[in-house]
Formats: structure tokens, C-alpha cells, sequence
């Protein structure tokens, strides 16, 4: 009976080692995936400009858009966008179904328990926006204007933190009736967040709206899975260089028409 238990018990001990044999040394990194396919995946919003939307030509164009053909050009692949919203990117980055995510994408403790981040790419900002015949450089300017926001907003908060006297604040219920007051001109300034203002943009174009003043920045940070971070060094070294060669400022101007300013690690 001991004889039997003993052959047993080696039986099974063989099978372990024979079943951990069979396991490989080390599973390939998704940046030795995405080489090897000459092909990396990035999931970018469509619905968010002017970091990512779908242009006249039906093709996503934005900030988003260029940094991650920047970043596909740099590791000499192809770039294979795909659209996905505010809710399902995190998803999306978790089931494999994209490499990185590159879209508007804030850290936050909860976010980083489930996925990993970059050093930041592109600020994330409320600001003042108004028209480009309207000289407003510094906050002083206000004085005597009016100014648009959406009541108890992050922007109602910094706009009363800046105001100057004689500054007269009009507050709305939501973003809508903000963004339509002021294109009704009911007010001559909008207290928004940048992608407000690139939809609002976007859509107007006769507007000519423009940047104005900078209320508060928040960083967006490339998303990447849990654990690759040969992938995530490898475009941490990406952005670096393109902060430092002025590429990433061209882009902030471009799309965002204020500098790239300097960006969190």
C-alpha cells in the first residue's frame, strides 16, 4: 500500500514538472508582437475634437489621430486605428483588441489598478475661447466682457478664481445652453474644456474661434495593458524625444492652438 502511494505520488510529481517543461520560459511581449506583425493597434476617440473625430473626408483626423501615426512611424509599423468611446477604451486595452490608447485618457488611481500609463502626451484643459477679433491675452482683458459658463463647472470655479473686476459671468444650466449662448452672442467668451470647444469648432468654422486664456490643465497619458512595460518604455522614449525635437509642440499648436507647456512624467 506505501509502494502504491509512493508511485502515485511520483506519477503526479513527473506530470507537473513534464506540464511546467511545456510551459515557454517567457510569453512575447506585445512591443515583440507588434514588430514581429510590422502592425500596432490604437484605439482613438471619434467623437472628441480636436484630439480625435471623423473629418469631411470621413477619415478620424485630430491630435490623437496624429501622435499615434507619429508613434506607429517611429517603431517603422503600420498604424490600425480603432474608434472606441470614453466608456469602452479601458476594455478594449484589457482584451487585447488594441495595443495602446490614445484618447483623452486621464490617470487616476482607479485607472492605474487595471492598466498602465505613459509619461503624459497632450494637455487636457478648460479655458477661455472667444473670437479672433477679440484681443483677450491676459486675464485683465475680461474686464468689461462677458463671460459664459456652465453653473457649479470645473470652469465656473477657475473663471470666478481669475475674473477680474467689472468681469460679468453668465451662468447656464449645462454645456449646451453655454456653447448656444454664446454662439447666439449672448455672451462674448465661453469658459469650456478643449474638446468642447474643438466640437463647437468644428462645426462653426465661421465662427473663427480661438484659444484665449488657459483656466486648468489635466495631462492625457497613453493607456497601456498591465505589465508590458517593454511597450510602455519603448513609447515613454518615443514621446520624450518628440517633447524634446519640438514634434509634439507642433501638434499642441495645430490642434489645439496653444503650446504643448510643460506635461507631468
Amino acid at each position: 500500500m506505501i509502494a502504491t502511494t509512493h508511485r502515485r505520488a511520483l506519477l503526479r510529481a513527473t506530470a507537473a514538472l513534464c506540464a511546467a517543461l511545456a510551459v515557454p520560459a517567457f510569453a512575447q511581449s506585445a512591443l515583440d508582437d507588434i514588430l514581429a506583425k510590422k502592425v500596432i493597434t490604437v484605439a482613438i476617440p471619434t467623437d472628441s475634437a480636436p484630439y480625435g473625430y471623423v473629418g469631411t473626408d470621413l477619415q478620424p483626423q485630430g491630435l490623437d489621430v496624429d501622435v499615434a501615426n507619429l508613434i506607429g512611424a517611429k517603431l517603422g509599423v503600420k498604424v490600425e486605428l480603432v474608434p472606441v468611446t470614453s466608456a469602452n477604451r479601458i476594455p478594449y486595452l484589457q482584451t487585447r483588441k488594441a495595443d495602446l490608447v490614445i484618447s483623452t485618457l486621464g490617470k487616476n488611481p482607479e485607472r492605474e489598478k487595471v492598466i498602465d500609463f505613459t509619461i503624459a502626451y497632450s494637455p487636457f484643459f478648460q479655458a477661455i475661447f472667444g473670437p479672433k477679433s477679440l484681443m483677450v491675452k491676459t486675464p485683465a482683458d475680461l474686464a468689461g466682457k462677458t463671460v459664459g459658463v456652465t453653473r457649479g463647472a470645473m470652469e465656473d470655479q477657475e473663471v470666478g478664481k481669475i475674473a477680474p473686476p467689472g468681469v460679468d459671468i453668465k451662468r447656464f444650466e449645462d454645456m449646451n445652453g453655454t456653447v448656444s449662448a454664446y454662439a447666439a452672442g449672448q455672451v462674448q467668451l465661453m469658459g469650456v474644456g478643449a474638446s468642447v470647444a474643438g466640437n463647437f469648432v468644428a462645426k462653426n468654422p465661421q465662427v473663427s474661434t480661438e484659444f484665449k486664456l488657459l483656466l486648468k490643465d489635466s495631462p492625457n497619458y497613453i493607456g497601456v495593458a498591465k505589465g508590458e512595460d517593454k511597450l510602455r518604455l519603448k513609447v515613454n522614449e518615443i514621446i520624450a524625444a518628440a517633447k524634446a525635437s519640438g514634434e509634439l509642440n507642433k501638434l499642441a499648436l495645430k490642434w489645439l492652438g496653444r503650446p504643448l507647456g510643460e506635461l507631468p512624467s
